[in-house]
């Protein structure tokens, strides 16, 4: 089975984004087509980047690159899940991507974002264009949720829409077709 890693983006105190990240890794589980794992940034709590080398050069001195690479490498795909500040993505994501090269590449990625009346799709443009120059292929098929706190129940859970779990749907099948093309190319030796 592969495996999928959904990566929570927000860090802020009082974030509202556990509530969606929450749906959707059910939504995946229950999807069955993959191994799903949630890696929520705010629990990594990165540093900004602290290694004396390049990423490229994969010669990590700090164990929290170490242990990073590891969860990354070990990865088929991947499903963002990001907020929209500032009309991007949150830094921390940012500094989550720039800590590895190689980890990421020849992998597919859908994107869930979330916002007020942009429903985040700044924040996932932005996101795109930097997972391109990583070599992953980010899914056309996205989770894009405006004013997305109104489907928060009193209970802090995210009660999607029919909207979001057709889409959701739809991202997870062609996230799996992205999957299995790539991993041919990630099998073929350099």
């Amino acid at each position: 089975m592969y495996k999928l890693k959904i990566i929570s983006s927000t860090v802020r105190p009082g974030r509202k984004g556990p509530a969606v990240v929450r749906w959707i890794t059910d939504f995946a589980t229950q999807h069955r087509a993959f191994e799903v794992e949630l890696l929520d940034l705010a629990e990594w709590n990165l540093p900004f980047m602290d290694e004396p080398n390049h990423p490229a050069m994969h010669q990590y001195g700090q164990q929290h690159t170490k242990n990073w690479s590891v969860v990354v490498t070990e990865a088929d795909a991947f499903i963002f899940v990001t907020a929209e500040y500032n009309f991007g993505y949150p830094s921390v994501l940012r500094n989550a991507l720039e800590y590895l090269s190689q980890e990421w590449k020849y992998k597919a990625a859908g994107i869930v974002s979330y916002g007020g009346v942009s429903a985040g799709t700044r924040a996932a443009n932005s996101l795109k264009g930097d997972l391109a120059t990583l070599s992953v292929v980010p899914l056309a098929e996205a989770v894009n949720i405006p004013f997305f706190t109104q489907f928060i129940n009193e209970e802090g859970q995210f009660e999607a829409n029919a909207q979001s779990q057709k889409a959701a749907g739809q991202m997870l099948t062609e996230l799996l077709r992205w999957t299995k093309a790539l991993k041919a190319m990630r099998d073929e030796p350099a």
